[in-house]
């Protein structure tokens, strides 16, 4: 009896795993499917929802190649089959083959996209598969001629002596079949500041924005402020808390869904309506999109903020307890905690975001053009996170397959004061660093009726680092943003 083991193939996600059988004279046992263990080995926790199984009665059926739009885990029940794959998916592997015998010690991981087929080659052989969708009448997928010279799959039964269904007899030739593609990137919230950046970085993606009412915003402390930029129209509206345009959402279709949509204005979340409005966007809209993440086996990736902690913690890192201050900041904390449930998740928790659109730095840079001397708080400390860093962080993640949690994300460097890089934007604009009065939270609040900030914003980021991801220092990238701002 050998060991579990999962071997790779030269199909790309195509497994091998070996199961031990454990026999004495009443017959034998296995684990056939063994979630903890065979995840351990490598094996995707692809989350099955189906368990359908296949009675072939005489030696010679022969069955496919068919290409289903979700993944299977399949193996032999009773009996033994020969096996074949070819990939049909768009890319580089097209058409490649693998081809095993299959007994009850042989199971076989099938990625979407790829085309499986098998040939009985005893009576009474019991074909089993898992799968992680379900089936349903009507679904159209690539099928391939099990006789497609192309591929030359080498039958043990010749096929003119096998038992073939009349429309397996009927499928295209490889040269006529059209790959499959893979599964799309959705953004939602894709003409905020964030939505922005992840446009450039997924530029294949489908863009949807939330409602305008849905996603205001707000700026840190500062006596001044700029005008708001002109946003463009969305281009197709998906309001995520209405329930008949979430189930109308085509989310099969989708392999990663990029959340950047968020209510952010702090202090409006503090009346009656923009507190309805942030936990429906904030923490209705996330848990939607975790629970569909779960039904559709999509990835999701969830924009969060360094108000889910009432920043007394220096630095914070991803597993500090929740303790939010201010409305915005536990409607955050909600939407943190609902992503957690869903399997195949990327939770980016990231502060003082600087994008294209109305922020902090373009506020400072346009006092310091029309010659205003601001007051900036000076003990809310951390580090800035520019957008294209956090698309730049996503796509990472995603590439290299990280294990699925909580990141904090901001630019590296030294944290600093909001005054300090008020200070910083004064200088590089050619004005007196000190024309900047550094003032305190508490003398800023004097006499307002603003929302509670967290004071201590500094993260530490050791976690995505050991991935391979290396922050830019947050003052080189600042001068980096000035400069693309000053020549736009």
């Amino acid at each position: 009896m050998s060991d579990l083991s999962v071997e790779t193939t030269r199909i790309p996600g195509l497994l091998v795993v070996r199961l031990p059988v454990h026999e004495d004279n009443r017959g034998w046992f296995k684990e056939n499917w063994q979630r903890a263990k065979m995840t351990a080995l490598g094996l995707p926790d692809f989350g099955p929802v189906q368990h359908n199984v296949s009675f072939n009665a005489h030696r010679g059926a022969t069955r496919g190649v068919h290409t289903e739009p979700w993944d299977k885990f399949v193996s032999i029940l009773s009996g033994r089959a020969f096996g074949a794959w070819v990939d049909m998916r768009e890319g580089e592997s097209f058409g490649q083959v693998v081809h095993i015998d299959l007994d009850p010690s042989t199971a076989v991981f099938v990625p979407r996209g790829v085309g499986n087929s098998y040939q009985a080659l005893e009576d009474g052989t019991v074909y089993s598969y898992l799968v992680n969708d379900h089936w349903r009448p009507g679904q159209t997928y690539p099928a391939l001629n099990l006789a497609d010279p192309t591929v030359a799959i080498p039958w043990p039964i010749p096929l003119a002596q096998a038992e073939i269904s009349e429309k397996d007899q009927t499928t295209p030739m490889l040269g006529e079949v059209e790959p499959m593609k893979p599964r799309k990137t959705l953004i939602i919230g894709a003409l905020g500041q964030l939505g922005r950046a992840l446009q450039a970085e997924f530029p294949h993606a489908d863009l949807v924005d939330l409602p305008a009412a849905l996603g205001e915003t707000s700026e840190p402390l500062v006596e001044q402020r700029a005008p708001a930029s002109v946003v463009e129209t969305a281009p197709q509206p998906l309001d995520i808390t209405d329930p008949d345009q979430v189930a109308a959402w085509p989310w099969g279709e989708y392999g990663v869904v990029l959340n950047a949509a968020a209510y952010t204005n702090v202090d409006g979340a503090e009346t009656a309506e923009g507190r309805r409005i942030a936990w429906a966007a904030n923490a209705g809209a996330p848990a939607t999109l975790a629970r569909l993440g779960a039904e559709h086996g999509f990835t999701l990736v969830h924009f969060s903020s360094e108000y889910v902690f009432d920043g007394t913690v220096d630095p914070h890192t991803e597993d500090e307890p929740l303790s939010p201050l201010g409305v915005y900041a536990q409607t955050k904390a909600a939407g943190d905690v609902a992503v957690a449930t869903t399997p195949r998740h990327y939770l980016l928790r990231t502060s003082w975001v600087i994008g294209e659109g109305k922020n902090f730095v373009r506020t400072m840079a346009h006092l310091a053009a029309t010659d205003v001397s601001p007051s900036v708080v000076d003990d809310q400390v951390g580090r800035l996170t520019f957008t294209d860093e956090l698309a730049r962080a996503t796509r990472h993640l995603l590439d290299i397959g990280a294990d699925f949690g909580t990141y904090n994300l901001s630019n590296g460097g030294d944290p600093t004061s909001f005054a300090e890089i008020a200070k910083a934007v004064f200088a590089l604009a050619g004005r007196s660093a000190d024309e900047v009065t550094p003032v305190s939270t508490a003398d800023y609040f004097a006499g307002k009726d603003l929302a509670p900030r967290p004071l201590r914003s500094t993260m530490d980021l050791s976690k995505i680092e050991s991935t391979g991801f290396v922050p830019q220092d947050a003052m080189v990238a600042l001068r980096d943003y000035l400069a693309r701002y000053s020549a736009g």
